[in-house]
């Protein structure tokens, strides 16, 4: 692949309704990792976040036609696309099953120390702009876009009403914004 080339996002997305195979190999170069990063974080899994990952990829292909430039940019697009997969992953039954296994196995040592255990990669540099909110604003965020809870689990966990999660979530998505545009 040569990485001199560039695209406009209108020639990626012309591209991508095209099913040309240059421009798609380009947009996994290029975004793969961020995607994944993404994954890994919902996931916490980074075997599993492989296998989403070409799933993710493969839904991208499938749905470019369903990519509406009015309603944002392609990266966001694709990036609601791999939240959403590892989330539907997440909330799978056989993940849960997978999990629970896996918690058997961990409990179980090899050579007198413990399986390895993941650390939490931040692959997009995003913790730096999810530090610029409050730490209330950020807890949201996390249970809401990276643990896949719904606003009605939030409400829960956190013993507070409904409406308040809904209104203080959109205080923090409108807040992030702001700081990402500038």
């Amino acid at each position: 692949m040569d990485y001199h080339v560039t695209y406009t996002e209108a020639e990626l997305v012309q591209g991508l309704h095209a099913r040309d195979q240059k421009v798609f190999s380009f947009l996994y170069d290029h975004y793969s990792p961020a995607l994944y990063g993404v994954i890994v974080k919902v996931l916490n899994d980074h075997t599993q976040a492989i296998d989403v990952l070409q799933d993710v990829f493969l839904k991208i292909w499938r749905y470019a036609d369903q990519y509406n430039e009015d309603k944002g940019r392609l990266f966001t697009w694709m990036l609601n696309i791999a939240r959403n997969t590892a989330i539907d992953v997440l909330r799978s039954k056989a993940y849960k099953l997978e999990q629970k296994i896996q918690n058997i196995t961990d409990d179980v040592h090899l050579n007198g120390g413990p399986l390895t255990v993941y650390q939490s990669v931040d692959y997009l540099g995003f913790s730096k702009v999810l530090d610029k909110l409050t730490k209330e604003q950020r807890t949201l965020i996390d249970l809401a876009y990276y643990k896949g809870c719904t606003q009605e689990e939030i409400s829960r966990a956190l013993d507070i009403p409904l409406g308040t999660v809904k209104t203080r979530l959109r205080n923090a998505i409108i807040q992030l914004r702001s700081i990402l545009n500038k």
